[in-house]
């Protein structure tokens, strides 16, 4: 008994210890206490349920979960079901802690708050929405405002992640996680603008925010405006204003800051803007998307944007191998979804596997009908990179949801109008308007003897009338003229294209018709002239008449002044024309080309000087060879011997020969040249 009651001392006084610590926050040496206790007595209920909150306390979250699943039996769920759940949640086991809170007999207040926060991370955001407001509504406390905020979180992921327009829950925007997160909502609308506004003001908020907190740090106020500015440059990026949100996510990342989610959407984002350009730096940003915890921080909308875009950045990278596995897990990941297929299909593209790309879509477009329409507007494209329009044209003719579409008609048209294959581009036009007389049938509520068609419907017969009037099919055209004078007998356009086609056809018929025209009358216009020469555009615009005075005056009064013919110009003759002498029919050729031609005289000797081929000799050449004369000098005179050569010869060397009538003709030229100089230089 003395020692049983010793030991009820010691653990009372334990039990004081572990009080006080627990009031004072220092939960590491109460954590101390309590295991003291439990050596006394290891299944005590209060000492565990202790021991464990201060694990929680201390951050020891899985020595925490390890000390609840060891002493299951002491621990029911009902006792200690919040714990687990919360360990569980704080281990990123989302699923394990939905599990356990609904297992739970109760739901206290801290169990639906927790329920309220798992289900936001499992993005059930109905639910989450039901369970929050349910919170708002039954509770009383200084936690209100926090449930206001995280309320507002989940209607702004609605909208972003499920377009869901979201209804005005009358939250009034006091902090600014509340103008924060209104701005995300906004921004899931599409209304950029005013999301930008509220960011605005959320950083005021903040700003201001800031003389009333103690003990904030730098690095605190870094964070919390680095979320806010990296949600602005994504509404620049939105906006087209890239090089404003390149700057901005830039000056983000220098600053560092702790939240790995935010990083990984700003370097994805930038990825994004690099697209095929800047790939080092895209290679570089990537790494930060790869950081530890970067799934447990964003939606799976989000990951699974990154994870496209690394597999866009390989493809750009000629990284084929990198490109292909990624792509096929991601399909594998998400079989419906688009874009892995499609980055598989671009890939094969890359390597001029086109065929196989083709097959590798069609595959996809049978399997997933819903997504058909897209897949097949693709291997469209395809087939029109290849040159094979009129396949192109088959697939997009097989898009039954899209055949009516006027785009589609258009597109079609056009791409056999280039094929010169008119009868196909007629039927398009034909089963669109068909299309078109069925879904009136159907729609027509039967009170009604004479419906109009819709705009889409006239638009398509007109287009179709005026295809075949272009290409000589009036006979054709003419019954969708006619419907379309039904439609609107006052249209004059109509009637004089019917009329025009008629004349070809059925000219009698022509003459009916015209009768329906508008009388010359009813016809004119008031047009002002004189204001519609001096517009702007026109191609002739009337100078305006200077002040007239004395004898110009009375010409404009009295008579017209007559515009002067401008008198031709004689030909010029020649000098030694005759007119008694017929000119010479061969005077347009040239003289070597004409019958008379006999060639020039022979026998000067300074014509044949630089005549013939290069090489040849002419009959002259031994008499100009000075080398062949007895008393000829050297060319080149030896040192010493110049005195002896001018002695003996008097004989001009060929170097110092100067051609007959040089200075002459020079004299000319440079007469010339000053006669029609300019200055140039």
């Amino acid at each position: 008994k003395m020692a049983a009651a010793g030991g009820g001392g010691a653990a009372a006084a334990l039990w004081s210890e572990v009080n006080r610590c627990g009031q004072n926050g220092d939960f590491a040496r109460a954590l101390k206490s309590v295991n003291k206790i439990l050596q006394i007595s290891k299944d005590d209920v209060t000492a565990l349920q202790c021991k464990v909150v201060c694990l929680i306390q201390n951050g020891n979250f899985k020595e925490a979960l390890s000390v609840i699943n060891t002493h299951t039996k002491v621990l029911t769920n009902d006792i200690i079901a919040f714990e687990k759940a919360y360990c569980e949640y704080r281990l990123n086991r989302i699923e394990n802690a939905l599990k356990t809170i609904q297992s739970a007999s109760q739901q206290t207040d801290k169990l639906k708050e927790l329920y309220g926060q798992v289900l936001y991370r499992l993005e059930c955001y109905d639910d989450c929405l039901a369970a929050y407001r349910d919170l708002i509504r039954n509770s009383q406390d200084e936690y209100e405002e926090e449930r206001k905020t995280n309320l507002s979180a989940v209607v702004a992921a609605q909208s972003t992640w499920e377009k869901v327009i979201p209804e005005d829950l009358g939250l009034q925007e006091a902090t600014y996680e509340l103008c924060y997160n209104s701005a995300c909502a906004l921004i899931g609308q599409g209304k950029l603008n005013e999301a930008m506004k509220k960011l605005q003001k959320a950083e005021a908020f903040f700003l201001f925010a800031l003389i009333f907190l103690q003990d904030v740090t730098e690095e605190d106020i870094e964070a919390e405006l680095a979320i806010i500015h990296g949600q602005m440059a994504y509404i620049m990026q939105l906006q087209g204003r890239t090089e404003d949100a390149l700057q901005l996510y830039n000056q983000i990342i220098k600053l560092k800051p702790t939240d790995v989610g935010l990083l990984a959407v700003i370097a994805n984002n930038i990825i994004t803007i690099n697209k095929d350009q800047n790939v080092f730096d895209s290679k570089k940003k990537v790494k930060l998307t790869n950081a530890e915890g970067v799934e447990h921080k964003l939606s799976k909308k989000q990951l699974q944007a990154i994870e496209f875009n690394k597999a866009l950045l390989a493809m750009y990278t000629n990284q084929a191998d990198q490109c292909r596995k990624l792509s096929a897990s991601l399909q594998s990941q998400s079989p419906e979804h688009l874009l892995p297929v499609l980055i598989q299909a671009a890939q094969l593209c890359r390597e001029k596997q086109h065929a196989k790309a083709v097959v590798l879509l069609q595959e996809f477009a049978d399997q997933h009908p819903a997504n058909a329409a897209e897949i097949k507007l693709t291997m469209a494209q395809l087939k029109i990179a290849q040159g094979s329009v009129t396949k192109a044209c088959m697939i997009l003719r097989s898009i039954e949801e899209l055949q009516h579409k006027p785009g589609m008609v258009s597109a079609l048209v056009t791409m056999y109008s280039h094929e010169e294959d008119i009868d196909s581009a007629i039927e398009v036009f034909t089963q669109a308007i068909q299309w078109y007389q069925q879904f009136q049938a159907r729609t027509n509520c039967g009170c009604c003897v004479f419906q109009p068609k819709s705009p889409v419907h006239l638009s398509l017969i007109r287009e179709a009338a005026n295809f075949k009037l272009k290409h000589g099919r009036k006979k054709e055209a003419i019954s969708d003229l006619e419907e379309l004078w039904k439609q609107n007998p006052k249209d004059v356009h109509t009637l004089a294209q019917l009329i025009s086609a008629y004349s070809l056809v059925d000219p009698e018929k022509a003459k009916v018709l015209s009768k329906y025209l508008p009388s010359l009358d009813t016809m004119s216009l008031k047009v002002d002239v004189d204001a519609l020469e001096n517009s702007h555009g026109a191609t002739y615009v009337r100078k305006k008449a200077g002040k007239l005075t004395g004898e110009n005056q009375q010409k404009e009064q009295g008579q017209v002044d007559v515009k002067k013919k401008k008198k031709k110009k004689k030909g010029k003759l020649p000098k030694n024309y005759d007119p008694k002498v017929t000119p010479d029919p061969e005077r347009w050729l040239p003289m070597r080309e004409r019958s008379y031609y006999r060639g020039r005289k022979k026998g000067k000797k300074k014509d044949q000087v630089g005549k013939g081929t290069q090489g040849s000799t002419t009959a002259g050449s031994s008499e100009l060879d000075a080398s062949r004369t007895a008393s000829s000098p050297p060319t080149s005179p030896r040192p010493g011997s110049a005195a002896a050569v001018s002695a003996t010869s008097n004989v001009i060397p060929p170097r110092h020969q100067k051609p007959a009538g040089a200075p002459a003709t020079k004299k000319k030229q440079q007469q010339k040249k000053k006669k029609g100089a300019k200055g140039g230089w």
